[in-house]
């Protein structure tokens, strides 16, 4: 494996996540009909062919 090659395939990959899940994140909250001060979010990690199955779970303050 190269390892400088697949260090920044992963970087893009997960600056492209970073910043579409963000912009998803607002134009939810700017729509959405919200209830409360915070935004609960959920973001599940899976690579077919392999058993990666990483949960990430948190709030957002909305008010």
């Amino acid at each position: 494996m190269n390892e400088e090659k697949f260090n920044m395939s992963l970087r893009k990959f997960l600056k492209n996540v970073g910043v579409t899940s963000q912009q998803q994140i607002e134009k939810a909250v700017r729509e959405g009909n919200l209830t409360g001060d915070t935004l609960k979010v959920k973001v599940v990690l899976t690579a077919p062919g392999t058993d990666l199955n990483h949960v990430v779970e948190g709030e957002i303050d909305v008010g």
